[in-house]
């Protein structure tokens, strides 16, 4: 365990000091949001109507935007190949790298989504329900973007690709979130929603770390 919360601790530093993927994807995220009454009008019924909608269309293009840095350095630089060495198995470095990924990408978006959601004239009394969609539902992207960038690792311009491979498998989780918000927005209770929401990630976390794990030793012959 210490070894990964030490792991843990120098991918949140090295995000931070860096800015990069994490500050591009939060900037994408909220331009996006400032950006659709422009597109759309200002009329408040339907721009609350759309807003959970795209708050998580949003968070998923930017969450693309950082998922290539998860491997990639380490892989540039050999960092990998010793992290593939450790006595830490391979699958829980993929897990603390994807957690690293969340706490400095998704959570900055999760906690900046009720002002967003605000801005896009959610009622108040949804912005709980956003945001635990997003507590609940974030983390998925994290652990199946580390898949896609397991699978990518060492390829030239691969984000194009990544991209392809993993919005596919996205699509359950914008569509879980989004309705929950709109569940929400209907006085309808989102409780089961939220539930699968939250399955969704618990499946992510169980399969992916796996999934990452066999691509990379497989990126590794």
């Amino acid at each position: 365990m210490s070894g990964a919360f030490a792991l843990l601790r120098r991918d949140v530093a090295l995000a931070l000091a860096q800015g990069g993927g994490g500050g591009v994807g939060l900037a994408f995220f909220a331009l996006t949001a400032l950006l659709v009454p422009l597109g759309i009008g200002p009329e408040p019924e339907t721009l609350a109507r759309i807003a959970g909608g795209v708050l998580w269309i949003a968070a998923l293009l930017a969450a693309l935007l950082s998922l290539d840095r998860i491997f990639q350095a380490d892989w540039e630089d050999g960092s990998l190949d010793q992290l593939m060495l450790a006595p830490m198995a391979l699958e829980q470095v993929v897990l603390v790298k994807a957690v690293a990924h969340w706490l400095t990408s998704a959570l900055p978006m999760v906690l900046i989504a009720p002002l967003l959601g605000l801005m896009l004239q959610l009622p108040v009394s949804t912005l709980a329900v956003l945001t635990g969609a997003m507590l609940l539902g974030t983390p998925a992207l994290s652990l199946v973007g580390a898949v896609g960038a397991a699978i990518t690792v060492g390829i030239r311009r691969g984000g194009l690709l990544l991209s392809v491979l993993v919005l596919p498998l996205y699509l359950p989780t914008l569509i879980f979130g989004a309705r929950a918000v709109e569940r929400a927005l209907m006085a309808l209770d989102p409780a089961p929603v939220l539930a699968l929401l939250a399955a969704v990630s618990l499946l992510a976390a169980a399969l992916s770390p796996f999934a990452a794990a066999a691509a990379l030793r497989m990126n590794a012959r």
